[in-house]
């Protein structure tokens, strides 16, 4: 859709943009109409970094582990296989539930990626380098991680 449709069409339109969490376009969208596609993207960012620190976590803990097998939304489901995620070796999906399970126990929520570009080296790398900061500095990484995942949808979605 371009710019015009996206905004008549309202943030119900856009409430799956950041994983099972619609407040985001519901905050984003008090800003709309927007004159630009990073306008939108901006307000989108700026909705996620202001909102109390309880949504954020919500939000965070409402993304996959990466290389799940469980369900996924649509999207979620495009960018990890545009990773190669859906097609791991037995030993790589072993080596991507550990990590999960390793960096979830540490956190209290689960590791993010915007894979979308990324091949699943890169991400195991991201991961591995990141197993180790503070959880206040992962859940900053995180926030930023999400934020770029909704850029890359955003930028799917709407055109200029």
């Amino acid at each position: 859709m371009n710019l015009a449709e996206a905004n008549a069409a309202g943030h119900a339109a856009f409430a799956d943009i950041a994983e099972h969490s619609p407040w985001v376009a519901d905050h984003a969208f008090r800003d709309a109409p927007f004159d630009t596609r990073e306008e939108m993207i901006a307000s989108f960012t700026m909705a996620v970094h202001h909102a109390d620190p309880d949504d954020q976590l919500a939000l965070l803990r409402a993304h996959p582990d990466l290389a799940t097998r469980a369900k996924l939304t649509d999207d979620s489901s495009k960018e990890q296989a545009g990773a190669g995620l859906d097609t791991l070796s037995a030993e790589e999906f072993s080596r991507f539930t550990k990590l999960n399970d390793a960096y979830k126990a540490k956190n209290h929520f689960p590791f993010i990626f915007a894979v979308k570009g990324a091949t699943k080296h890169q991400i195991l790398a991201g991961f591995e380098s990141r197993i180790h900061n503070d959880t206040e500095t992962e859940f900053r990484t995180a926030l930023e991680q999400v934020c770029r995942i909704i850029r890359f949808r955003l930028e799917d979605r709407v055109q200029e």
